[in-house]
């Protein structure tokens, strides 16, 4: 298509834009809600101590995961600027090889730590550095712009994860073996992602890519300014340890209490504290799209603060939604996953508050990789240190873990949204 048929068809490429993003989100949807409904056979099947171990070392697979989240921002980063993708899957290996070493140092402090089965925590870490070459394909397509291929990868890596697992619980397995079969769902869902890349890429490549003439303008047709100038010919390992600062913070918050329970807490108890916190991830989860939508405005110095305030608005509004819809749904927690997890029924609604502060917390944050500023960043891990602290020190029961660690996101957040609205925009 000529340069001049693009630039008159702007609704065509906005109808392609808002389709891709569609797709996205809706495979993060399938993938998302795959990884809740996991915790329902788990909890009924595994019981409330087995159930405490089990979603503690899920936890711990999402620390492991921060890199590739990361990594899957560089790369589709370093694929706009010219980088090769032979090169980033390169990088992908590099990151893979040094999560595989800090997973395997890791196995044996964290069982030690969550009172775990070393061969469940070492399942439990495997899907780490796959999970990095799941990310460098997902990056090569978000790069080139192939959301619906993007959206149908995010989909199947969820059901990968999840689908095997489930399958081993169901058949009497325990924690480990369920672990072992998500950490071979992941990788097939990879094995699967690199297929789909090398199709599309051979398809583009014998019809003509239309990736060079995305969403974003990099046009290069008459009148546009030309193609880009490559990138950096292989980006290090640095650069995606850069990019995944605010990615960790975030994580390790959404995590700290529900490893500290574990390590805090009776198994009972942990494992009651392990539902509870299912409420908190999705009220954390839901709202995702919120500063996806608002970011672009958080970067321009004119609209900045008004697109915080718009951001923490609606983040409200929905959290408020959310957090009355758990206490409405407390009454089915015993009937739908035993009455063993009674006694946190009457709590899920303070925990689903706890997951609304942490995505007003998250908006700030976004809105500070907005400006180039880390400060609020700061602030986070601060309060994360913060939280360690409070609990240690906070009584030894369900009550008084949740409520030392809302009382101290809710300060951290109070904070970070000061700075970052008191901040001006360079």
């Amino acid at each position: 298509m000529e340069y001049q048929e693009r630039t008159a068809a702007p609704d065509s490429a906005t109808r392609r834009f808002l389709t891709g993003a569609g797709a996205v989100t809706a495979g993060s949807m399938l993938a998302n809600i795959a990884a809740y409904l996991l915790h329902l056979p788990a909890s009924r099947w595994l019981g409330p101590e087995g159930y405490g171990a089990f979603a503690a070392l899920l936890s711990v697979q999402l620390l492991v995961a921060v890199p590739s989240l990361a990594l899957q921002a560089v790369v589709a980063r370093e694929l706009v600027r010219g980088v090769s993708s032979e090169a980033l899957r390169s990088l992908g290996r590099r990151v893979a090889m040094l999560v595989t070493l800090v997973a395997a140092l890791a196995v044996v402090p964290v069982s030690l730590l969550l009172d775990t089965p070393v061969l469940a925590t070492a399942a439990a870490l495997v899907p780490g550095p796959v999970l990095c070459l799941l990310a460098t394909e997902q990056g090569l397509l978000q790069g080139s712009e192939r959301f619906r291929a993007l959206g149908v990868v995010l989909a199947l890596a969820g059901a990968g994860k999840v689908v095997p697992a489930v399958g081993v619980l169901a058949a009497g397995g325990g924690v480990g073996p369920a672990l072992a079969a998500g950490a071979v769902g992941v990788a097939a869902a990879w094995l699967v992602a690199g297929r789909i890349v090398a199709v599309g890429s051979r398809f583009t490549s014998s019809v003509g890519s239309s990736d060079s003439h995305g969403f974003l303008g990099h046009e290069t047709g008459p009148g546009s300014p030309g193609p880009r100038s490559p990138g950096p010919l292989s980006p290090g390992v640095a650069a995606v340890l850069a990019a995944g600062q605010v990615q960790l913070v975030m994580m390790a918050l959404t995590s700290v209490d529900l490893l500290l329970a574990r390590a805090l807490l009776s198994p009972e108890d942990a494992g009651r504290y392990a539902l509870g916190a299912v409420a908190a991830k999705a009220a954390f989860w839901l709202p995702q799209a919120v500063g996806t939508v608002l970011y672009p405005r958080m970067a321009d110095p004119a609209g900045h603060r008004g697109a915080v305030r718009s951001a923490v608005g609606v983040l409200l509004g929905i959290g408020a939604v959310v957090v009355l819809g758990a206490a409405v749904a407390a009454p089915l927690v015993p009937v739908l996953v035993g009455a063993d997890y009674q006694p946190v029924a009457g709590l899920l609604w303070a925990f689903a508050a706890l997951g609304v502060v942490l995505s007003v917390l998250q908006a700030f944050l976004l809105a500070t990789i907005a400006t180039n500023r880390t400060v609020e960043a700061g602030i986070a891990w601060c309060g994360l240190v913060l939280t360690a602290v409070v609990v240690w020190f906070a009584p030894r029961d369900v009550t008084g873990v949740l409520g030392a660690t809302l009382v101290v996101v809710v300060v951290t957040t109070v904070v970070a949204g000061w700075r970052a609205l008191r901040a001006r925009p360079a």
